[in-house]
Protein backbone atom coordinates (compact mmCIF):
# COMPACT_ATOMS: atom_id res chain seq x y z
CA UNK A 1 0.00 0.00 0.00
CA UNK A 2 1.57 3.12 -1.10
CA UNK A 3 1.92 5.67 1.62
CA UNK A 4 0.88 9.96 1.51
CA UNK A 5 2.04 12.70 3.44
CA UNK A 6 -0.90 15.14 3.31
CA UNK A 7 0.39 18.68 4.36
CA UNK A 8 -2.01 20.83 4.04
CA UNK A 9 -3.60 23.81 7.28
CA UNK A 10 -7.11 23.10 6.10
CA UNK A 11 -8.08 20.53 8.72
CA UNK A 12 -11.67 20.68 6.48
CA UNK A 13 -9.88 19.95 3.36
CA UNK A 14 -7.16 17.53 4.87
CA UNK A 15 -10.63 15.62 5.98
CA UNK A 16 -12.12 15.17 2.79
CA UNK A 17 -8.78 14.53 0.98
CA UNK A 18 -8.28 11.59 3.53
CA UNK A 19 -11.10 9.94 3.30
CA UNK A 20 -10.99 10.00 -0.65
CA UNK A 21 -7.39 8.57 -0.68
CA UNK A 22 -8.22 5.95 1.97
CA UNK A 23 -10.95 4.79 -0.33
CA UNK A 24 -8.95 4.83 -2.93
CA UNK A 25 -6.31 2.40 -1.35
CA UNK A 26 -3.67 4.73 -0.32
CA UNK A 27 -2.26 4.99 3.41
CA UNK A 28 -2.17 8.76 4.13
CA UNK A 29 -1.20 10.69 7.03
CA UNK A 30 -1.47 14.05 7.58
CA UNK A 31 0.18 17.38 8.72
CA UNK A 32 -0.45 20.80 9.03
CA UNK A 33 2.32 22.93 8.88
CA UNK A 34 5.85 22.24 6.76
CA UNK A 35 7.60 21.84 10.51
CA UNK A 36 5.45 18.83 11.15
CA UNK A 37 5.63 17.21 7.42
CA UNK A 38 9.57 17.55 7.97
CA UNK A 39 9.63 15.71 11.29
CA UNK A 40 7.06 12.98 9.91
CA UNK A 41 8.90 12.90 6.66
CA UNK A 42 10.81 9.45 6.33
CA UNK A 43 12.22 6.53 3.26
CA UNK A 44 8.40 5.03 4.10
CA UNK A 45 6.96 8.29 2.11
CA UNK A 46 5.81 7.47 -1.26
CA UNK A 47 4.66 10.58 -2.21
CA UNK A 48 3.44 14.11 -0.50
CA UNK A 49 0.69 16.72 -1.38
CA UNK A 50 2.01 19.91 0.02
CA UNK A 51 0.18 22.95 0.27
CA UNK A 52 1.78 26.20 -0.58
CA UNK A 53 -0.04 28.65 2.18
CA UNK A 54 0.88 27.11 5.55
CA UNK A 55 1.65 28.81 9.30
CA UNK A 56 5.20 28.16 10.62
CA UNK A 57 6.81 26.47 7.64
CA UNK A 58 5.28 27.31 4.60
CA UNK A 59 5.30 24.70 1.14
CA UNK A 60 8.03 26.82 -0.37
CA UNK A 61 10.49 26.73 2.33
CA UNK A 62 9.47 23.04 3.25
CA UNK A 63 10.08 21.53 -0.27
CA UNK A 64 13.36 23.62 -0.15
CA UNK A 65 14.83 22.21 3.24
CA UNK A 66 13.27 18.54 1.95
CA UNK A 67 15.16 18.73 -1.38
CA UNK A 68 18.28 18.80 0.44
CA UNK A 69 17.90 15.40 1.34
CA UNK A 70 14.82 13.87 0.03
CA UNK A 71 14.25 12.90 -3.72
CA UNK A 72 10.54 11.55 -2.75
CA UNK A 73 8.22 12.62 -5.69
CA UNK A 74 5.84 16.08 -4.44
CA UNK A 75 2.83 17.31 -5.93
CA UNK A 76 1.99 21.38 -5.18
CA UNK A 77 -1.17 22.15 -4.23
CA UNK A 78 -1.10 25.52 -5.15
CA UNK A 79 -4.26 28.45 -5.53
CA UNK A 80 -5.54 29.02 -9.01
CA UNK A 81 -3.78 31.41 -10.40
CA UNK A 82 -0.74 31.60 -8.50
CA UNK A 83 1.87 31.39 -11.01
CA UNK A 84 4.74 33.09 -9.17
CA UNK A 85 4.41 29.76 -6.34
CA UNK A 86 3.83 26.85 -8.94
CA UNK A 87 7.12 28.57 -11.09
CA UNK A 88 9.07 28.57 -7.56
CA UNK A 89 7.41 25.43 -6.91
CA UNK A 90 8.90 23.46 -10.01
CA UNK A 91 12.41 25.25 -9.47
CA UNK A 92 12.57 23.28 -6.40
CA UNK A 93 11.82 20.46 -7.57
CA UNK A 94 8.37 19.72 -7.14
CA UNK A 95 7.03 16.78 -9.71
CA UNK A 96 3.98 18.54 -10.81
CA UNK A 97 1.30 20.87 -9.55
CA UNK A 98 -2.56 21.00 -9.29
CA UNK A 99 -4.12 24.66 -8.65
CA UNK A 100 -7.16 24.07 -6.20
CA UNK A 101 -10.05 23.97 -6.13
CA UNK A 102 -9.20 20.18 -7.77
CA UNK A 103 -11.99 17.52 -9.13
CA UNK A 104 -10.93 14.22 -7.06
CA UNK A 105 -10.31 12.18 -10.08
CA UNK A 106 -7.66 14.54 -11.28
CA UNK A 107 -5.94 14.56 -8.26
CA UNK A 108 -5.78 10.63 -8.25
CA UNK A 109 -5.34 10.54 -11.44
CA UNK A 110 -2.32 12.79 -11.28
CA UNK A 111 -1.06 10.38 -7.95
CA UNK A 112 -1.18 7.23 -9.78
CA UNK A 113 0.65 8.29 -12.32
CA UNK A 114 3.70 9.72 -10.86
CA UNK A 115 3.83 6.51 -8.34
CA UNK A 116 3.50 4.52 -11.21
CA UNK A 117 7.05 5.85 -12.43
CA UNK A 118 8.59 5.54 -9.24
CA UNK A 119 7.58 1.55 -9.09
CA UNK A 120 8.47 1.25 -12.69
CA UNK A 121 12.04 2.22 -11.63
CA UNK A 122 11.93 0.08 -8.53
CA UNK A 123 11.07 -2.51 -10.76
CA UNK A 124 14.02 -2.03 -13.28
CA UNK A 125 16.27 -2.33 -10.13
CA UNK A 126 15.65 -6.08 -9.26
CA UNK A 127 15.54 -7.25 -12.94
CA UNK A 128 18.40 -7.88 -15.69
CA UNK A 129 15.57 -7.10 -18.45
CA UNK A 130 15.34 -3.44 -17.89
CA UNK A 131 15.97 -0.57 -20.10
CA UNK A 132 19.96 0.10 -21.56
CA UNK A 133 21.67 2.85 -19.67
CA UNK A 134 22.46 5.64 -22.04
CA UNK A 135 25.71 7.85 -22.76
CA UNK A 136 25.49 11.11 -24.37
CA UNK A 137 28.82 12.86 -24.16
CA UNK A 138 30.00 12.06 -20.79
CA UNK A 139 26.70 11.77 -19.36
CA UNK A 140 25.39 8.26 -18.37
CA UNK A 141 21.72 7.39 -17.72
CA UNK A 142 21.09 4.08 -15.74
CA UNK A 143 16.94 3.82 -15.92
CA UNK A 144 17.26 1.31 -13.61
CA UNK A 145 18.44 3.30 -10.68
CA UNK A 146 17.08 6.32 -11.82
CA UNK A 147 21.19 7.36 -11.18
CA UNK A 148 22.60 10.35 -13.88
CA UNK A 149 26.38 10.86 -13.56
CA UNK A 150 28.61 13.04 -15.87
CA UNK A 151 32.15 11.90 -15.97
CA UNK A 152 31.58 9.62 -13.39
CA UNK A 153 30.33 12.52 -10.64
CA UNK A 154 26.72 11.82 -9.15
CA UNK A 155 24.26 14.68 -10.74
CA UNK A 156 21.37 15.39 -7.82
CA UNK A 157 18.23 15.13 -10.05
CA UNK A 158 14.60 14.23 -8.72
CA UNK A 159 12.64 10.99 -10.17
CA UNK A 160 10.88 13.41 -12.65
CA UNK A 161 14.02 15.47 -13.78
CA UNK A 162 15.45 11.98 -14.25
CA UNK A 163 12.32 10.60 -16.38
CA UNK A 164 12.47 13.88 -18.70
CA UNK A 165 15.63 13.28 -19.28
CA UNK A 166 15.81 9.84 -19.95
CA UNK A 167 12.84 10.09 -22.87
CA UNK A 168 14.92 12.43 -24.46
CA UNK A 169 17.40 10.49 -24.10
CA UNK A 170 16.28 7.72 -25.99
CA UNK A 171 15.12 10.06 -29.08
CA UNK A 172 18.41 11.67 -29.43
CA UNK A 173 18.66 14.41 -31.75
CA UNK A 174 14.47 14.17 -32.47
CA UNK A 175 12.06 16.35 -31.62
CA UNK A 176 9.94 15.49 -28.83
CA UNK A 177 6.32 17.54 -28.14
CA UNK A 178 5.45 19.24 -25.25
CA UNK A 179 2.15 17.06 -25.33
CA UNK A 180 3.93 13.48 -25.55
CA UNK A 181 6.53 14.58 -22.53
CA UNK A 182 3.58 15.86 -20.64
CA UNK A 183 1.59 12.14 -21.28
CA UNK A 184 4.65 10.23 -20.99
CA UNK A 185 6.86 11.91 -17.97
CA UNK A 186 3.66 13.56 -15.96
CA UNK A 187 1.41 11.16 -17.04
CA UNK A 188 -1.10 14.28 -17.72
CA UNK A 189 -2.53 16.14 -20.83
CA UNK A 190 -1.68 19.41 -22.03
CA UNK A 191 -3.46 21.98 -20.92
CA UNK A 192 -3.15 25.77 -22.34
CA UNK A 193 -0.91 27.66 -19.80
CA UNK A 194 0.62 24.43 -18.50
CA UNK A 195 4.45 25.25 -17.91
CA UNK A 196 5.26 22.31 -15.87
CA UNK A 197 7.23 20.55 -18.82
CA UNK A 198 9.43 24.02 -19.18
CA UNK A 199 10.37 24.54 -15.89
CA UNK A 200 11.54 20.60 -15.46
CA UNK A 201 13.86 21.32 -18.45
CA UNK A 202 14.94 25.13 -17.52
CA UNK A 203 16.11 22.56 -14.07
CA UNK A 204 18.07 20.39 -16.00
CA UNK A 205 19.34 22.75 -18.26
CA UNK A 206 20.47 24.82 -14.52
CA UNK A 207 21.81 21.33 -13.49
CA UNK A 208 23.85 19.27 -16.23
CA UNK A 209 27.30 20.62 -16.81
CA UNK A 210 28.49 21.61 -20.17
CA UNK A 211 28.71 19.41 -22.75
CA UNK A 212 32.89 18.29 -23.56
CA UNK A 213 31.92 18.71 -27.04
CA UNK A 214 30.57 22.04 -27.05
CA UNK A 215 26.80 21.53 -27.83
CA UNK A 216 24.01 23.01 -25.46
CA UNK A 217 21.88 19.85 -24.03
CA UNK A 218 18.47 20.66 -25.73
CA UNK A 219 17.17 22.49 -28.26
CA UNK A 220 13.56 24.16 -28.09
CA UNK A 221 11.79 24.27 -31.18
CA UNK A 222 8.67 26.91 -31.01
CA UNK A 223 5.28 24.96 -31.81
CA UNK A 224 7.10 21.59 -31.66
CA UNK A 225 8.74 20.56 -28.68
CA UNK A 226 12.07 19.79 -27.41
CA UNK A 227 15.04 18.02 -28.88
CA UNK A 228 18.42 16.37 -26.68
CA UNK A 229 21.49 17.72 -29.28
CA UNK A 230 23.41 14.30 -30.97
CA UNK A 231 26.98 14.85 -30.71
CA UNK A 232 27.10 14.40 -34.68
Amino acid sequence: MNKILLVDDDRELTSLLKELLDMEGFDVSVAHDGEQALSQLDDSIDLLLLDVMMPKKNGIDTLKELRQTHQTPVIMLTARGSELDRVLGLELGADDYLPKPFNDRELVARIRAILRRSHWSEQQQNTDSGSPTLEVDSLSLNPGRQEASFDGQALELTGTEFTLLYLLAQHLGQVVSREHLSQEVLGKRLTPFDRAIDMHISNLRRKLPERKDGHPWFKTLRGRGYLMVSAS
